[in-house]
């Protein structure tokens, strides 16, 4: 019987001193099987494969929920699994309206500043979007939210449920519209 083996069935026996003898033993090899789990997760996942290692350890040792392992094999195979439901638990908590849904985390240095807005005269602006909104309101609303927002072509198309290749269309269009509305000397640069 090996050391690990050992003293997993000192941890089922419920002896507590077992389950801090059994971390350094195994430590190295939940390590890598954490990271190898980490790996397949989507960037700028903020759990880190240590946490993911020691939150799994308490799931496996805990005196409450303990099973019985047959061998080494069936610890790790349920090391594994455990790591497998923290994962999915974090990504339904992630997805979850509370913690913001299918939004997508973004510092404010990430951001560029939208463009500026202080250009001769922000009200031809606004009544050259009133009539193109009267026109079409989905070009006016690209406008708005690459000017105003300073969302790239490709985020504007999602918030608006349209194609890239469509909100380019409308943006080619938008701008050359609002220049000819607004005269090419008094408007923004688009």
């Amino acid at each position: 019987m090996t050391d690990v083996t050992r003293i997993l069935a000192c941890v089922e026996r419920g002896e507590t001193a077992a389950a801090e003898e059994l971390l350094p033993l195994v430590y190295d090899e939940l390590r890598r099987l954490a990271a190898d789990k980490m790996a397949r997760e989507k960037p700028g996942q903020t759990l880190q494969a240590t946490a993911l290692v020691h939150e799994a350890f308490l799931r496996l040792v805990d005196q409450n929920t303990a099973s019985q392992w047959n061998s080494r094999g069936h610890f790790f195979a349920a090391a594994a699994e455990a790591m497998r439901r923290i994962l999915v638990e974090r990504a339904r908590h992630r997805s979850s309206q509370k913690a913001g849904g299918r939004y997508e985390r973004v510092e404010l240095i990430d951001i560029e500043a939208p463009a500026d807005p202080a250009f001769a005269d922000l009200l031809a602006l606004h009544d050259a979007l009133v009539k193109l909104e009267q026109k079409d309101q989905r070009k006016s609303e690209l406008v708005k939210l690459r000017f105003f927002a300073g969302l790239t072509n490709e985020e504007a198309a999602r918030v608006l449920g349209i194609s890239p290749s469509t909100a380019d269309n409308d943006w080619a269009y938008a701008r050359a519209w609002l220049r000819l509305e607004m005269g090419a000397d008094t408007g923004p640069s688009f």
